[in-house]
């Protein structure tokens, strides 16, 4: 049977650009998911990042993945928790053309992440109250400053 092994290598030698080592992901990094639309496992994490834990993101890099309607992204973040955990975080997106043109590398985004399972996966926080993206990123520097 065609495993998710052998899926996510045949993903790396396809779009070099996507590996593991390319995301700067360690090797329990789970894969960019060619199709997260007929991906069970992509559509479960994606509803589960939407209700995950705020954290704040430094956008690092991006790649496009497919353009058919409004592009598909992966991008690279810097993350940094409440917590104070920091993980390089990866976000499989659907932007519109006007929210590419606007990325810019050390931008600084919200992001939400699944602190149970902190497998790099995060989504863009679309959703956030400006309010407690204030607070939170008062918090991760006077953390830095102490």
């Amino acid at each position: 049977m065609f495993g998710w092994k052998k899926l996510n290598d045949l993903v790396a030698q396809l779009r070099p650009d996507l590996s593991r080592e390319s995301l700067g992901v360690g090797p329990d990094f789970p894969g960019v998911a060619p199709n997260p639309l007929l991906s069970r496992d992509a559509r479960k994490r994606n509803a589960e990042l939407r209700t995950g834990a705020l954290a704040l993101g430094v956008l690092v890099d991006w790649r496009e993945v497919s353009s058919d309607g409004s592009p598909r992204v992966v991008l690279m973040f810097d993350v940094e928790t409440a917590d104070g955990i920091s993980f390089r975080g990866i976000a499989d997106e659907d932007l519109t053309i006007t929210e590419l043109t606007r990325l810019s590398p050390g931008q600084t985004l919200p992001v939400r992440y699944r602190p149970a399972v902190m497998d790099h996966y995060v989504a863009l926080a679309r959703d956030a109250d400006p309010a407690r993206v204030q607070q939170l990123a008062d918090e991760i520097a006077s953390r830095k400053r102490t």
